[in-house]
């Protein structure tokens, strides 16, 4: 059976302007490029840093964002940093910050380091942003220092000592990444290091002698001679950007400085130039002013729908109104039908480009979810095809929610494809269906997440599974796992935004060879249709004293959690981050354990298998497992025995102690 191409790509609409804000200013994008990036509003204030910025400052991402950007300069500079970034912001435009002045930053342990920073702006509906790619240039000042002392104490010394300072100068030189060139005044190339060799591709033989033009582009013949003008007359050229052709006439995105070189007497005899590759920057900054261009043509598009529509209903009230009036059998009625027809085609196309644009009307209801998948099913089968069987669980009489029938479709039926691309021998589609009930403390610990009542969507697969990288980037727009040019990557971003709309939230849990679990969490509104619900107040079960649990879990924010909870209980908790860490602990230490609780797929050592090990030193050992995959889906792979508790993730502190108190009896 033939069906399009998916895997976490399907075709949709692009995004609405504030959600294309956070697409341009997205940790995913942010994390192409090799330079720290801090992105700030116009008021200064830090929105979205990536990895790099935390390494190089020491801060964490949650530590940054929502603090002013002068948090990260020195005291001393603020002024100075406050005054440019706000020439910027009154004529953005993509330039080097600092081309003139000497920037500081500031880590988190105070200490201060020389930096290069690069400004480009992202302009949204919201305002004005201003990404700024910051580089450590220590290593850049260390070289240029120590080639200023180097060159000054080789006037210094005697005839006799030249060829050891000369080696010295060399493994300065060959030690930076970046390219380091030296020329005379006219330009001839005199030295060239490793950097400029792994850079430009040329060897030192073929290169020296030469003129430095040959690294220029042909639509740029006068930006070196007057730099070589400028350092004639003594002045430095701090990174400037430009463009430079390699050996195999590939044209890079570079930054330069360049300084003087002298003799012995002073005088000014050539140029040291250190440059640096930026084209992968370069090429990210370009990608977002695509995204800001086709955010445009979206919001171009839709306004053209209107307006097309108005003037589509004129043309089709008219002919109708000429329809009334002529005879059906007359020769101009075929006309009218005509007109008819093509006004019903071009109403199709306005609505895809209001799709386009985000712009569709939404028309949310109050409905039966299993209902709904009752009839979505009727879909599924034909679409999954013969070899995948679509099971449709519920665990809840009802499962009331306010949505739009249509959007609720395209959840389905998004994640449907991806399943069946992730199942290509065929396998088990499974639609599952739970009331949730979340407190105060569980919303403390899930921030995105409110108190109260929710019905879950359980959307399973037993295919391949991804891996923790690609999962973790599985709702990014523009991210997808198929070669080029058979997706958008827009497929599971455009159900994250129609959870997200729909006032839900949705987590994804999956390990490779273990298939793929997405749980839709959507506000319960069965008090909409007159049904008494029962208060937000579980018991739980009572304090335990004197009973240690074993807690095996690899997420370490989870083990961390869930052990404070248990400890605030009165167990005693023993945790590992993998089968094979808690039964080698246990192996050590001996002594009771009355509990295993446990993840079910591990690194190493699953949780049934550790089970298993542990029940031949502990043969009255009681075990609850976890798991972010529904049982549902733990039962048709076989990972564990029915039969066995269960306790699925994400889970409240209630049901936490409700379920390990029952366990114990």
């Amino acid at each position: 059976m033939s069906r399009p191409p998916s895997d976490y790509e399907q075709p949709a609409p692009p995004l609405s302007a504030n959600t294309m804000a956070e697409v341009l200013l997205s940790s995913d994008l942010l994390e192409t490029l090799p330079d720290a990036i801090v992105a700030v509003d116009r008021g200064g204030t830090i929105v979205q840093v990536n990895s790099q910025m935390q390494e190089l400052f020491g801060y964490t991402r949650d530590e940054l964002i929502g603090q002013k950007v002068e948090l990260l300069v020195p005291s001393r500079y603020r002024r100075q940093h406050h005054h440019h970034r706000q020439n910027f912001a009154e004529t953005p435009k993509t330039r080097p910050m600092g081309a003139d002045l000497d920037l500081y930053g500031r880590r988190r342990n105070g200490s201060e380091f020389p930096v290069e920073i690069s400004l480009s702006p992202v302009s949204t509906e919201d305002g004005m942003f201003v990404l700024s790619a910051i580089r450590d240039i220590s290593d850049r000042k260390r070289i240029a220092e120590e080639l200023r002392r180097a060159n000054e104490e080789l006037h210094r010394r005697t005839a006799e000592q030249l060829g050891e300072y000369r080696s010295r100068l060399a493994l300065i030189i060959d030690s930076s990444e970046d390219a380091i060139i030296s020329k005379d005044l006219d330009g001839t190339i005199t030295s060239w290091n490793k950097g400029a060799e792994r850079i430009y591709g040329y060897t030192p033989e073929e290169v020296v002698g030469k003129h430095i033009s040959l690294l220029a582009p042909k639509d740029r013949p006068d930006e070196i001679p007057e730099i070589l003008q400028k350092i004639a007359r003594g002045e430095r050229i701090e990174h400037y950007e430009s463009v430079r052709v390699t050996k195999d006439d590939r044209h890079l995105n570079v930054s330069i400085s360049v300084s003087p070189l002298r003799d012995a007497k002073g005088d000014i005899v050539g140029a040291s130039a250190i440059t640096r590759d930026i084209t992968t920057q370069k090429r990210a900054e370009g990608a977002v002013h695509q995204s800001q261009k086709m955010e445009a043509i979206g919001r171009l598009a839709g306004g053209v729908a209107h307006d097309f529509n108005n003037i589509l209903g004129i043309i089709s009230a008219c002919a109708e109104f000429l329809r009334d009036r002529i005879d059906p059998a007359a020769e101009p009625s075929q006309y009218i039908e005509n007109i008819k027809k093509a006004t019903e085609r071009g109403s199709s196309l306005t609505r895809q480009l209001l799709t386009f644009s985000r712009s569709s009307a939404i028309h949310p209801c109050v409905l039966d979810l299993n209902e709904r998948l009752k009839d979505i099913s009727k879909l599924l089968r034909p679409l999954m095809g013969d070899d995948v069987e679509v099971l449709i669980v519920s665990t809840s009489p009802a499962a009331v929610i306010e949505a739009d029938p249509g959007q609720l479709d395209q959840i389905v039926v998004n994640l449907a494809v991806n399943a069946r691309d992730a199942m290509p021998h065929g396998g088990k589609f499974i639609l599952e269906t739970r009331a949730a009930r979340f407190d105060e403390a569980f919303a403390e610990q899930h921030q995105a997440m409110a108190a109260g009542r929710y019905v879950v969507l359980a959307v399973s697969d037993t295919g391949s599974g991804m891996d923790e990288a690609t999962a973790s980037r599985v709702f990014e727009p523009f991210f997808t796992t198929k070669e080029v040019g058979k997706g958008t990557g827009l497929g599971l971003a455009t159900v994250y935004g129609i959870v997200k709309q729909s006032a839900g939230h949705i987590l994804v849990y999956s390990e490779l060879g273990h298939g793929t679990t997405f749980k839709i969490y959507l506000p319960c509104a069965d008090h909409k249709i007159g049904i008494e619900s029962q208060p937000d107040v579980e018991t739980v079960a009572p304090k335990r004293q004197g009973t240690t649990i074993l807690l095996v879990e690899d997420d370490e924010t989870m083990r961390s959690l869930t052990r404070q909870l248990l400890q605030e209980h009165g167990y005693t908790v023993v945790d590992a981050d993998d089968g094979k860490s808690a039964l080698e602990w246990v192996e050590s230490n001996p002594g009771p354990i009355d509990l295993l609780l446990t993840d079910v797929v591990m690194r190493r050592m699953s949780g049934p298998e550790l089970a298993e090990r542990l029940s031949a030193s502990h043969p009255n050992l009681q075990v609850v497992y976890m798991s972010g995959y529904t049982g549902e889906l733990i039962a048709e792979r076989e990972v564990l025995k029915r039969g066995i508790t269960l306790l699925e993730k994400p889970f409240t502190r209630s049901a936490l102690l409700n379920t390990i108190h029952t366990t114990l009896g």
